[in-house]
């Protein structure tokens, strides 16, 4: 039952910050606190057993909760620290503090769920705070960006609506009993699959990759990154993301088994798809928070390209989406305090980072790094085993596109980024100097991501492991 504090605890402090008029520091700090309490629940409770369904079923701790729920957490709490970081410069809106703790309540909520209406549900509740996060009162682009965020996500969450009535028809056609708690539903879906089963599990993956900015609807990620302030798009880009990806874990988990062949080549094409546009977008794009954004596309590709292959490759895409989430966290609350210092997001405006803001720079290097998927961090490793499993797959075509690909986003970022970490200033300026206490929260992400590329504790590598084959299916 301490898995519910998880909710609990941001739910009551929206509530509090919502009856209250205080905003500002004392707002922020609420944030912070919450977001730590939530951690420490979720690392706790993640170090104990795994804890069967209860509240009627609906809520259960496996270890796919095990693995997610600190990450997600803890990387809302480097968000928190952000905010609070930043106070003096841009002040926490009591609306904003409030929408971020639904946002966190509905993320936990979804993690936790036993039941895809359930983890649906989540989703949606934190689609609308994030939507409305997005907007700025200064930028009428983030109206336009908001509405489109919220169109795409709730298409595509209609998709998996949609896709879940196929299922659950497809249970009734063959004689068992309609059910959409993940515990009963291997049972429910024994056996081969029919054209109910089939859509249901075509529609659910086409809507669950819109929500993660994968092709063919992707087109609203890289306006609502980019228009985002720098917490809003660190917690679409680290919190969101895994959440709306376990929810696809769960269904290849139930589905795997009936349903392979579909789920790899859907998964496989739409994963190369998204390579292929979000390359071609970082060659020709000169603003850096968008490159942050095609960037996410891009990994969202490798993700469900090494999803769809399965077996060798699941080990893989835990290790390459745990370690792409602490190196979003790291780049988008990097981004913004670059744009907040210099004013804009061009990156031909932008030279000499190292020395105007050294901390900043070295985050924006060494995360550029852990992007393009240097050793020794843990993307490295991860994207290796996809490439191995596409070749013990027999699948050289996608392999030899996939190289050229990644290759030439490799080239692009590289040429876009690094300028302006060692290049030389525009203008010779006297800037205020940065504080270390104010990077704390992104040394700790670096710090846990250098742990996934060197070192996986025995504990956490054993839970991946398990997280890892549960992708085989039951």
């Amino acid at each position: 039952m301490t898995w519910l504090l998880l909710v609990a605890f941001p739910v009551a402090s929206a509530l509090a910050v919502w009856s209250t008029s205080r905003a500002g520091a004392r707002a922020s700090t609420v944030l912070v606190v919450t977001a730590a309490l939530t951690t420490i629940a979720a690392t706790v409770n993640a170090a104990l057993a795994t804890v069967p369904p209860f509240l009627g079923g609906y809520v259960h701790a496996d270890d796919t909760v095990r693995l997610f729920a600190p990450v997600v957490n803890v990387i809302f709490l480097g968000i928190a620290a952000y905010v609070r970081a930043r106070i003096a410069i841009e002040p926490a809106s009591r609306q904003s503090v409030f929408l971020s703790l639904v946002f966190l309540a509905a993320c936990n909520l979804a993690l936790l769920a036993n039941h895809l209406l359930v983890m649906w549900i989540g989703l949606e509740a934190s689609t609308f705070a994030a939507a409305l996060m997005i907007l700025r009162a200064d930028a009428s682009a983030s109206r336009l960006a908001s509405w489109r965020y919220l169109l795409f996500s709730s298409v595509g969450l209609g998709l998996v609506v949609l896709g879940m009535s196929c299922l659950t028809r497809s249970m009734e056609h063959a004689g068992r009993e309609a059910t959409l708690f993940l515990d009963a539903m291997p049972a429910a879906v024994a056996g081969p699959a029919d054209a109910w089963r089939l859509l249901g599990v075509a529609l659910i993956l086409l809507g669950i990759g819109t929500k993660l900015g994968l092709a063919p609807m992707y087109m609203w990620l890289p306006e609502a990154y980019d228009e985002a302030p720098a917490p809003v798009a660190a917690m679409l880009g680290a919190v969101q993301f895994n959440v709306a990806l376990v929810l696809l874990f769960r269904v290849v988990h139930v589905y795997r088994a009936s349903c392979g062949e579909l789920i790899t080549g859907e998964l496989v094409t739409i994963g190369l798809a998204s390579v292929a546009v979000s390359t071609a977008s970082i060659v020709a794009t000169q603003n850096f928070k968008r490159l942050l954004a095609y960037a996410s596309i891009n990994h969202a590709g490798v993700i469900a390209i090494g999803l769809g292959l399965g077996q060798a490759a699941s080990f893989g895409v835990l290790l390459y989406v745990l370690s792409n989430a602490f190196i979003k966290a790291i780049l988008f609350l990097t981004a913004g305090k670059i744009e907040a210092h210099y004013g804009t997001k061009d990156t031909r405006a932008i030279a000499g980072l190292i020395k105007d803001l050294p901390y900043s720079g070295l985050f924006l290097m060494v995360g550029t790094f852990a992007l393009l998927g240097f050793p020794p961090f843990g993307s490295f490793l991860g994207e290796l085993l996809v490439l191995s499993a596409l070749v013990t797959s027999g699948q050289m075509f996608v392999f030899a596109a996939f190289c050229a690909l990644i290759t030439i986003s490799f080239v692009a970022t590289g040429r876009t980024i690094f300028p302006m970490i060692w290049g030389q200033p525009k203008q010779e300026r006297t800037w205020p100097r940065q504080r270390a206490r104010d990077a704390t929260h992104k040394l700790i992400f670096l710090v846990l991501l250098l742990v996934l590329g060197i070192y996986i504790p025995p504990q956490i590598n054993a839970l991946m492991t398990s997280v890892a084959q549960s992708l085989e299916g039951p």
